[in-house]
């Protein structure tokens, strides 16, 4: 790539950018002056430079290449990552990714280059002209960047901080600080404040995370807590801790909003060469390379979604911290709550997991794919279509016929995940959004979703949903997280972590006031009382990121349930999950009715979605949604597939 220089058309948007010194675009690319041979971040602080002396690169390490060395006073290197690797999904782009998480460090120039389906000599020539750099370099400068935060952050030893940083020796550490930065190890380290590195026990590393501002801190922590398996992870209202398996071995992490609202991660590892592979990953899982100002300025054009971006600023769409995991947490939440979900899951780790002591307390290890292909069956708990397609999944993760990583072409990740059975659209785009980071994915069969889309005023219906949400691409994602905050079933996200556990207790009822009868109705589960009042469940609620939000509106002969599209029944059931209608409503007592209408005995009950009422079972109960009045083994049998748009390809 060849710089971008006073000639250049893009030349002059990005020198008023430079002399506004935006902050935003700190990270996006680096300004080089020819008349002091160094390079500076676009906020830097010195004098604005004259134009025939500017040249901008899009990595610091083309800068690198040409001669240029590392501003003292900006530290460009400290700067966050560009978000057009997310927004991108071309090859330099997907590389980029990959550096970042360590596999030029690991597998080579090499190993890259058979990820990309590209040979080295090939990828070499596309990164040189697409980035001004090839993949050595570019590994190069990713390893400088780690250095320079630990040496400024940690009191690690200086060959510590050499191979943790992923150099094969301190004489090429010392080499290269000294060619980026212009000052040797030493000399770096004595400009840190006084603060880094203090209070830190023995074996952790503690360091800051640069970040764009804003960021919303309370819907994040307030994810990682709704979605937290009990005994591998653990969060509150501001911070978030796990156990996680790295290529050199466990290791447990913390990230939490310091009191002076900064984000900081603290890490123990089995290995400190994984130290800038956990970097990657966690500001992967916590989205902290995007340009927030950017997404809600695009956001805010559309009046209907202006209120909630302004409600919300900074929002961020969670990644994930293992591909291989993501996929198969989002299959076993199929069709159920995210509480549901957490209790299998909680169970698989407790049963399959290894208790690792790599942290400050023991911990689990979410299971390896090879475990749960082997045993599990002997722990997993559902339809038997379901439960098989999980175990094929980890099967084909733990062999290698399916690969997922950050460095996925999204098309052809997507084509590989829907070809499995049990995967459909939902599933797959949902592991598309979180494993790759892709800012622009649209789940219009998300109950949730759709439901907080009905709460801004906006169709929720999934065509009309699909269609008035085309005009915030390339942000759907980003649109969909204000979606999902918006619906009913989610305040307790953004609530206190006290205050969610509480609303999580259901209360005692009196028999003369209650005959608690569970009805899974699409994102929410409720409990119909006596007085023919349906309240929700909080405790229970399906909420995004479980696929209870499925393939599919539920209600519809996608989701199993014997309903004819369009019917009266199916009309009034839609429109009281996805509107959250009022106690008492017209269309409440609707569903109601739909819910309670006597069903042929052999049909599927309303109120156990995956259940079929074998003969002999009266109507009447299986319309009551009684789950005791079919036996386990009838329901699982009976169940539909994992993917209801898939049903007629997966053994019931």
């Amino acid at each position: 790539m060849t710089p971008t220089t006073v000639d250049s058309p893009a030349f002059a948007e990005r020198y008023r950018v430079i002399q506004s010194r935006d902050r935003r675009f700190d990270g996006q690319f680096v300004t080089a002056v020819r008349s002091t041979g160094i390079y500076c971040r676009p906020s830097c602080p010195a004098r604005t430079p004259n134009e025939a002396n500017v040249a901008f690169y899009a990595t610091s390490a083309a800068a690198h290449e040409a001669g240029f060395r590392a501003c003292k006073r900006c530290l460009p290197e400290a700067a966050p990552g560009s978000p057009l690797w997310d927004v991108r999904g071309d090859v330099a782009a997907r590389a980029m990714r990959l550096i970042a998480d360590g596999v030029v460090d690991r597998e080579g120039v090499p190993g890259l280059a058979r990820r990309l389906g590209y040979s080295s000599r090939h990828l070499t020539r596309l990164l040189h002209a697409e980035l001004g750099a090839g993949p050595l370099a570019l590994a190069r400068a990713h390893r400088a960047h780690t250095a320079r935060a630990l040496l400024v952050g940690t009191d690690l030893s200086s060959a510590d901080v050499a191979f943790s940083s992923g150099f094969s020796s301190i004489r090429q550490f010392t080499e290269t600080i000294g060619e980026v930065f212009g000052m040797p190890p030493r000399e770096l380290r004595a400009r840190r404040s006084r603060s880094a590195g203090a209070e830190v026990s023995a074996g952790e590393i503690d360091l800051a995370l640069p970040v764009r501002g804003p960021i919303d801190t309370v819907g994040l922590f307030g994810w990682m807590r709704a979605h937290a398996i009990p005994g591998v992870e653990v969060g509150d209202d501001r911070s978030f801790a796990r156990v996680v398996r790295l290529p050199g071995g466990p290791a447990w992490f913390e990230v939490r909003r310091a009191d002076d609202g900064r984000l900081r991660l603290r890490a123990r590892l089995a290995a400190l060469t994984d130290l800038g592979t956990l970097i990657a990953r966690v500001r992967r899982l916590f989205d902290l390379d995007a340009d927030p100002q950017a997404v809600d300025e695009e956001l805010s054009r559309h009046p209907e979604l202006a209120p909630a971006v302004a409600a919300i600023p900074g929002v961020r769409v969670p990644g994930a911290i293992d591909a291989h995991e993501m996929l198969l947490r989002a299959m076993i939440g199929q069709q159920i709550s995210v509480a549901s979900a957490r209790t299998m899951q909680g169970r698989l780790a407790a049963e399959l997991g290894q208790t690792v002591e790599v942290g400050p307390e023991a911990m689990t290890l979410f299971p390896e794919p090879a475990v749960i292909a082997e045993r599990g069956l002997e722990v997993l708990r559902g339809p038997a279509a379901r439960m098989r397609a999980i175990v094929e999944a980890a099967a084909a993760l733990a062999d290698g016929s399916l690969d997922l990583g950050p460095g996925d072409d999204g098309a052809a990740q997507r084509e590989r995940l829907l070809a499995m059975r049990g995967i459909g659209p939902w599933t797959a785009d949902y592991v598309r959004m979180r494993v790759l980071g892709d800012p622009d994915v649209l789940l219009p069969g998300d109950v949730a979703a759709r439901a907080g889309a009905a709460a801004l005023g906006l169709p929720s219906d999934p065509t009309g949903f699909t269609a008035w949400s085309e005009r915030l691409a390339p942000w759907r994602s980003y649109a969909m997280a204000h979606y999902w905050y918006a619906a009913p079933v989610t305040q307790a996200w953004r609530s206190p972590a006290e205050t969610a556990a509480a609303a999580t207790v259901p209360r005692r009822r009196r028999r003369s006031d209650a005959t608690p009868v569970d009805v899974v109705a699409s994102a929410v589960t409720v409990e119909r009382h006596a007085a023919g009042a349906v309240v929700p469940n909080a405790a229970t609620a399906a909420v995004p990121g479980a696929a209870s939000a499925v393939d599919g509106a539920r209600g519809d002969p996608a989701a199993g349930v014997a309903v004819p599209a369009g019917s009266p029944a199916a009309a009034a059931s839609r429109g009281s999950r996805a509107a959250a209608d009022a106690v008492g409503s017209p269309a409440a007592a609707a569903s109601r009715g739909a819910r309670t209408a006597a069903v042929p005995a052999g049909a599927a009950s309303r109120g156990s979605r995956t259940a079929a009422v074998p003969a002999g079972v009266g109507a009447a109960a299986a319309s009551r949604g009684s789950r005791t009045a079919v036996p386990r083994d009838s329901r699982a049998a009976a169940a539909p597939s994992p993917d209801p748009e898939r049903e007629s390809e997966t053994p019931a």
